[in-house]
């Protein structure tokens, strides 16, 4: 599947276990613009775009297709809860190379 802006919505939508309805609630839009932006017939505002990057704590790259690599949104936590990711983020990494 293309990784376009659409694709990437419903597919983080999905994951996160929102409907249409809700995701529009949370962002403040309706839901048939949810609906449009998944169905690749409208293209976001930069500040809904900032929103929707927010509600799922990736990047407006990511969300985008231009980045692949989604991003872990450590805002809000303490240095020792991102040290102890760090450290698990590292483990699973040496585990993945094995």
């Amino acid at each position: 599947m293309e990784t376009t802006f659409g694709n990437r919505l419903k597919e983080l939508r999905i994951k996160s276990g929102m409907t249409q309805k809700q995701l529009a609630e949370r962002v403040g839009i309706s839901k048939s613009i949810v609906s449009f932006y998944e169905l690749h017939e409208r293209q976001p505002s930069g500040d809904i775009l900032i929103r929707l990057s927010a509600t799922f704590h990736v990047s407006t790259d990511y969300l985008l297709g231009i980045d692949a690599t989604p991003q872990l949104d450590l805002s809000g936590l303490e240095d020792e809860d991102i040290q102890a990711i760090t450290v698990m983020v590292d483990l699973l990494r040496k585990k993945n190379l094995q």
